[in-house]
């Protein structure tokens, strides 16, 4: 594991609270920065800069390396090595935060459209928004080494009066908006959709038919299949609009943003969670299955009301459950699943979902339980290894960090991290969305084009296109 740009010390951490700021003008204030956001509903957190990245070196495809184990080892040894400061730290903060994300596979190569997006990157950023209903409190910190000519205490009072610049610097922001409101949906000029790399109906319904054969003959029960859709603009609609749009449109989902340079940005709105860690207690989500959301909302009941009645999709579903189960249980003293599915109903489109929850045994870290359970069912298949191969047989482009595991953790092991799904990557005056569709036994190429079709549109409608 290679910790980038500063060597280790001791954080030292001021704050303040910073009524009305919002997101989208902490974001723009910090343009030029390597950026990062993540919420849900009415909770978010942004950043910029950073203190420390963690990024591990690359691996080949062929050689693979335990990339959860590195970066969790790695943020431990900070943690027990470079102790925050006593005495000089806010007591109304918690544990400081990494934020990032890994790729779908450990043999990723982080070229062309995922350059900046290397198999693993988590920063502690230099400054950090956390907003919730109860206000909004803003976060300056940095690493203090023994060898400073200043004092803690001096460093200190100089973070102090930064933070209070800072603070002053985004009033002025917020001056300059003038309260204008963005319409969410305005169109920006784009070149029509196109699907590439031979991603389109053809190539998908051979890849379909490939793996549905496998399952006919009991190599696998699932596969995630994935395609692509590329959105060429004519005049570029920079990943902080496209965010925004996505965050007011896809409050039940978690959205989030990973830009660590300006322009190479990963966004995107996940309906399920793989693993949340607090404490000892545990939750997650499985999803698996889908319908569309409906015209109206008799429609989208009777819509719902299907999907609870098909076989097709409560198979896949369970599928998906009892694998999380299988998987976390070693790591678990007390394991739960809701005893049936629900429908989670989205903008655009409507899943079975099942909450899993339960205690984590003593020591446990978020990182190792992602490690246990990644790839889920939910975005890869069953068995875990035949699937993953037919997946990189028959896809024609890389996964990059499309349906890695995303989020943060903490340095006391607490985190919380989404499945990278409804995203796309932006470069090159592009963006390219992904989405994914379960084939079981069933399966049918058409419907499952129908449904990534769907999957694409949270994307699509943040960019302003509304079509697919």
């Amino acid at each position: 594991m290679r910790i980038v740009e500063s060597e280790a010390g001791s954080l030292i951490r001021v704050s303040a609270r910073v009524p009305g700021l919002s997101p989208w003008r902490f974001l723009r204030w910090a343009g030029g920065e390597s950026r990062g956001f993540w919420a849900r509903g009415d909770r978010w957190l942004a950043h910029s800069g950073s203190v420390l990245t963690l990024e591990p070196p690359f691996r080949s495809r062929e050689r693979g390396d335990d990339r959860f184990e590195s970066v969790r080892r790695t943020s431990l040894s900070l943690r027990d090595d470079s102790p925050t400061l006593g005495g000089f730290e806010d007591s109304e903060l918690p544990s400081p935060r990494f934020f990032g994300g890994f790729s779908f596979g450990d043999g990723h190569d982080p070229s062309g459209v995922w350059s900046g997006f290397p198999a693993a990157r988590f920063v502690l950023p230099a400054l950090e928004v956390r907003g919730k209903p109860e206000g909004v409190r803003i976060i300056l910190q940095e690493l203090y080494r023994s060898q400073s000519s200043a004092s803690p205490a001096e460093r200190r009072k100089a973070l102090e009066t930064r933070l209070a610049g800072i603070v002053h610097e985004l009033g002025e922001e917020e001056g300059r908006e003038g309260g204008v409101q963005r319409s969410p949906l305005a169109a920006f000029p784009f070149g029509p959709p196109e699907a590439v790399n031979g991603n389109g109906w053809g190539p998908w319904r051979a890849a379909v038919d490939a793996v549905l054969r496998a399952v006919s003959e009991g190599q696998v029960s699932k596969v995630v299949l994935a395609r692509t859709l590329d959105v060429p603009l004519e005049s570029g609609a920079s990943p902080l609009q496209v965010l925004e749009r996505l965050y007011l449109e896809n409050h039940a989902s978690h959205v989030f943003l990973f830009e660590p340079v300006p322009g190479a940005a990963f966004l995107g709105a996940a309906p399920e969670t793989v693993a949340t860690l607090e404490g000892s207690s545990f939750e997650a989500t499985a999803v698996a299955g889908s319908a569309p959301a409906g015209t109206s909302e008799e429609d989208a009941r009777e819509q719902g009301q299907r999907l609870l009645a098909s076989e097709k999709d409560r198979r896949e579903h369970a599928v998906t459950t009892r694998e999380m189960l299988r998987c976390l249980s070693p790591l678990m003293e007390e394991l739960k699943a809701d005893a049936e599915p629900h429908v989670l109903r989205l903008p655009g489109i409507q899943h079975l979902e099942t909450r899993v929850h339960g205690t984590v045994r003593s020591g446990e870290h978020v990182l190792s339980l992602l490690a246990a359970v990644h790839p889920t069912p939910a975005v890869c298949g069953l068995p875990r290894e035949e699937a993953l191969r037919l997946i990189q047989e028959v896809e024609p482009f890389e996964r990059g960090w499309y349906a890695g595991p995303v989020g943060w953790f903490d340095l006391e092991g607490d985190g919380i991290f989404a499945p990278a799904l409804r995203s796309a990557v932006h470069g090159d005056g592009r963006w390219r969305l992904f989405a994914g569709a379960g084939l079981v036994e069933g399966s049918r190429p058409d419907a499952e084009w129908e449904e990534t079709g769907m999957k694409f549109d949270p994307v699509l409608r943040a960019l302003g296109v509304g079509v697919r």
